[in-house]
């Protein structure tokens, strides 16, 4: 079957009782058994079975099974929100002594875990120039227990060349973990591309309009260590499961995510290009990107619903802000609003300047998200914010 035929009919775990359509809320923590044998089966994983709503829930393992079925990957573990997915993640490979290759090109919480959380508990990070496979080679060494990067930067909208890095790491027995939250998993193919694990802020795309906080854990099974991890350990010890309530909307998101995607990736491709006609617009989608072509051969035709625009200076960025009638002053990517913010004094408002710099995080730019309005009326409200 096709992605959006998956993406609504794949079957329960278990057939409701009473033929429900769409999956339950399972508003309840313990679960009853049969008799102590099958309850001892279920606690030691002999079956799959729920036992306890912090670390398995009926209606959160049917979106873990829909995105399974529509990834094709071996295991789908669903966390309370993008960060706890990348931390837990982060945590199964690491361990004091070792490090992490990445990039400076992260977002603002993902870069402080690695170079400062993680950092204090013995964990070296190595933030390089992911599109120089020179310096990524020379990095990893034989302490390394992964490569971790970002598919499409936020705000640079930096794209590594995937596949070349995989083979990189690879050769040396390191994984590489990919966060995919700027294309959603339903558009590429990135187990294909030699990605093993990637991380998602389902809070993003699948929430379908901005209801819920969720992540993904994708693991296609090619280190199985970090699954165990994940699943078994992880998951008990840290209390980071997504809750009931968040699966259940964000499995409704997933039904609709196609026709909601292919609208703002459209609209986003439009504006981009009407408005580089009047100001410097930073978009993969756009054919004079730098990283048009790579971005085209890895995630194929779409380019995600984010690009961002450089103004005069920080002050000309809070004029436009303060003159936004539609768009809306607000964090969060991929809500079925239009979202406009100010990276450098927000999201990334505590880190100094010559930190920023490192980043390429720049006081002249805006980050846009585009929704799903009419794309005409985005276009107005953005050129008279312009003046």
């Amino acid at each position: 079957m096709n992605k959006q035929t998956v993406a609504i009919n794949n079957p329960f775990v278990r057939p409701d009782v009473y033929g429900a359509l769409a999956v339950p809320v399972y508003n309840n923590v313990a679960f009853e058994f049969d008799d102590a044998v099958e309850m001892a089966d279920a606690f030691c994983n002999r079956i799959k079975a729920p036992d306890y709503a912090r670390v398995e829930n009926p209606t959160v393992t049917n979106l873990e099974q829909r995105v399974k079925a529509l990834t094709g990957a071996d295991h789908v573990t669903a966390f309370n929100s993008g960060m706890a997915a990348i931390s837990n993640t982060l945590l199964a490979v690491t361990a004091q002594g070792r490090n992490i290759v990445s990039s400076h090109h992260l977002f603002g919480n993902t870069l402080a875990l690695i170079s400062t959380t993680l950092k204090r508990f013995g964990v070296e990070p190595r933030l390089r120039n992911l599109t120089n496979l020179e310096a990524v080679a020379e990095a990893i060494d034989d302490k390394t227990c992964a490569v971790f990067l970002e598919v499409v930067t936020n705000p640079q909208l930096e794209v590594a060349n995937l596949k070349a890095i995989a083979e990189i790491a690879h050769k040396k027995g390191v994984p590489v973990i990919a966060d995919s939250t700027v294309i959603p998993f339903t558009e590429t193919n990135l187990k294909a591309l030699g990605v093993d694990v990637e991380v998602v802020s389902s809070t993003k795309y699948l929430s379908g309009g901005g209801t819920s906080l969720g992540g993904l854990v994708i693991d296609y099974g090619t280190f199985p260590e970090i699954n165990k991890r994940v699943k078994y350990e992880l998951l008990f010890n840290l209390g980071a499961y997504m809750t009931p309530q968040a699966a259940y909307m964000q499995t409704l998101g997933l039904e609709t995510l196609d026709v909601r995607y292919q609208r703002q990736a459209g609209n986003a491709l439009w504006l981009a290009q009407e408005l580089s006609k009047v100001v410097k617009v930073n978009y993969v989608g756009l054919e004079n990107n730098p990283y048009h072509a790579l971005a085209l051969q890895q995630f194929g035709p779409t380019a995600g619903a984010m690009f961002t625009i450089d103004l005069a200076s920080k002050e000309a960025c809070f004029r436009f802000l303060n003159r936004l009638q539609l768009v809306h002053r607000a964090t969060n990517l991929f809500d079925s609003r239009t979202l406009a913010i100010h990276p450098a004094s927000t999201i990334f408002g505590n880190f100094p300047e010559e930190q920023l710099k490192e980043m390429d995080v720049r006081q002249t730019t805006i980050r846009l998200s585009i929704g799903l309005e009419d794309k005409e009326d985005i276009l107005a409200d953005i050129k008279q914010a312009l003046g």
